[in-house]
């Protein structure tokens, strides 16, 4: 049976996409990326009698971890972000749990993946559950992450794209960390297909067409 639990929220001024994600069965669940509207968070997992064990995030941007401090306030749960984020978090390193690739955590017997896609930042992850993927702003819809924010790696990124993304399985159902396309989900199949940047077939062509110049290798 499949007791995979999934909500997607779009949440504050900058198209954010909170997830939770978890147990139908047990009703355990993890948020992904506390952000904006931690009320609504909390008043949503209220409704559907859901109990919140812990934080993924995805990375240390602003717009993916100003809640973070207001959901600790209401909760007192472990909060997971990738060790090479850790300096850059505004918040109490406290309250973090650093983690490496390929951690895995459990809400209920729903395990989640963090897989590692360093790029837009050296410590961006996405989670991998039951057949999906939520990719933070590692990869979007036919679109992918900026890179020229502290810790962007345009190189990196092509790397986290081409040698670890392009391996999920078409089925997998991408569930992007913003409203930026005009369908909130697709597969990793169709965006082989139409992603620009998952079809350059070369470092030195994605660096060209992120930035117009080929970058020094």
């Amino acid at each position: 049976m499949n007791d995979f639990y999934l909500k997607q929220m779009e949440l504050g001024p900058m198209e954010n996409f909170v997830y939770l994600i978890g147990s139908k069965d047990t009703r355990e669940v993890f948020v992904v990326d506390p952000a904006w509207q931690v009320d609504t968070v909390l008043r949503t997992a209220k409704e559907e009698d859901l109990k919140i064990v812990g934080a993924l995030i995805s990375h240390y941007h602003f717009d993916h971890t100003n809640g973070i401090e207001e959901l600790l306030e209401s909760l007192s749960v472990p909060v997971y972000v990738n060790k090479n984020d850790l300096n850059y978090m505004d918040v109490s390193k406290d309250v973090l749990k650093p983690i490496d690739a390929g951690t895995k955590v459990k809400a209920g017997n729903v395990e989640i993946e963090m897989v590692h896609t360093p790029g837009h930042t050296p410590g961006s992850q996405c989670f991998h559950v039951r057949g999906h993927l939520i990719s933070g702003d590692t990869l979007f819809i036919n679109a992918c992450g900026r890179t020229d924010l502290p810790g962007g790696d345009p190189k990196q990124l092509y790397h986290s794209l081409t040698k670890t993304l392009m391996k999920m399985e078409d089925q997998t159902i991408l569930c992007p960390g913003h409203n930026y396309a005009s369908t909130p989900t697709t597969t990793m199949g169709e965006q082989k297909k139409h992603n620009p940047y998952l079809m350059c077939d070369s470092l030195e062509n994605f660096l060209r067409f992120r930035t117009g110049v080929a970058e020094r290798m």
